[in-house]
């Protein structure tokens, strides 16, 4: 079997982008072989892996009728995931390019329904609200007691706000953080952010579901944001740096303790189109 596919990055974070509204790949399988095409070195390689299927048919978009599409969202250890800032972004640009969609568009995901359009190769969408704010919690680590903040994006992120983001051992901070008892059993994702004026911080970030630091997270810029608005006098527009270079954008409206009208913005380039076979995954 032959399966089409382009990768696309999205600030840094890459995603193989498949057209699955006619089903074909085996469902029983589905999370192994996910797994098996994004390990790199030996596959395609990528952070994770987005299935672009049919909505369902109660997925009204109010006065712009139905979604345009619904998404399926695979981690790179084969798990699912509800919402992700640059796959969504991604997402948004490989179904505007293969037809799927017009440059504005709506599409469906576990974490709700997500307005996104298209300007060239870059791509803006709009978050739900987000939701279980928890401010200054005390994280123990091996002795040490770390102050972060809590928000669910779409999915779970705990925010540190450090002196130097660069000094950070983000993989061992970052795992223990993740698995820590106060964030399960859904567990978190961990952002580490360093302030360099009132619209801009330096962010690195460990992602549940890849288990490393990855280049990129467009939900925990999110959270970066919106956290540093709350807790570090952060203006909107804020700008994140990530690791991976290319910046992300996060505008939103502060009402009171209310945050509204929140928009990720960046780039989603096209890696490039290609065609996997077996020997992508049967190893």
């Amino acid at each position: 079997m032959k399966v089409p596919f382009c990768k696309l990055s999205g600030s840094g974070n890459d995603f193989i982008l498949i057209d699955h509204r006619t089903p074909f790949l085996p469902e029983a399988t589905l999370s192994q072989w996910v797994a098996k095409i994004c390990a790199h070195r030996l596959s395609v390689g990528a952070d994770g892996v987005i299935l672009i299927e049919s909505p369902s048919p109660t997925a009204s978009a109010g006065s712009d009728g139905k979604a345009d599409f619904c998404w399926r969202l695979f981690n790179a250890d084969g798990s699912q995931a509800e919402m992700s800032g640059n796959g969504g972004r991604c997402a948004a640009r490989f179904a505007y390019l293969k037809g799927i969609a017009k440059a504005a568009m709506v599409f469906e995901t576990p974490a709700g329904l997500i307005q996104a359009e298209v300007i060239g190769d870059q791509v803006k969408i709009k978050f739900t609200d987000p939701t279980d704010f928890r401010w200054r919690l005390v994280v123990e680590i091996d002795g040490a007691r770390r102050e972060g903040h809590f928000v669910n994006t779409g999915v779970p992120h705990l925010v540190y706000l450090v002196e130097d983001v660069d000094a950070v051992d983000v993989l061992s901070i970052g795992r223990k953080s993740r698995l820590h008892p106060l964030f399960q059993p859904a567990g978190a994702n961990v952002n580490f952010i360093q302030q360099l004026d009132a619209h801009r911080f330096k962010i690195r970030t460990y992602e549940r579901g890849v288990e490393d630091e990855t280049l990129a997270c467009g939900t925990g810029s999110v959270a970066a944001a919106l956290i540093a608005a709350s807790v570090a006098g952060a203006d909107s527009p804020v700008t994140l740096l990530p690791k991976g270079g290319q910046p992300l954008t996060v505008t939103f409206t502060l009402e009171g303790e209310r945050f509204r009208d929140i928009y990720l913005a960046g780039d989603a380039r096209v890696v490039y189109d290609g065609e996997m076979g077996p020997e992508a995954w049967e190893y």
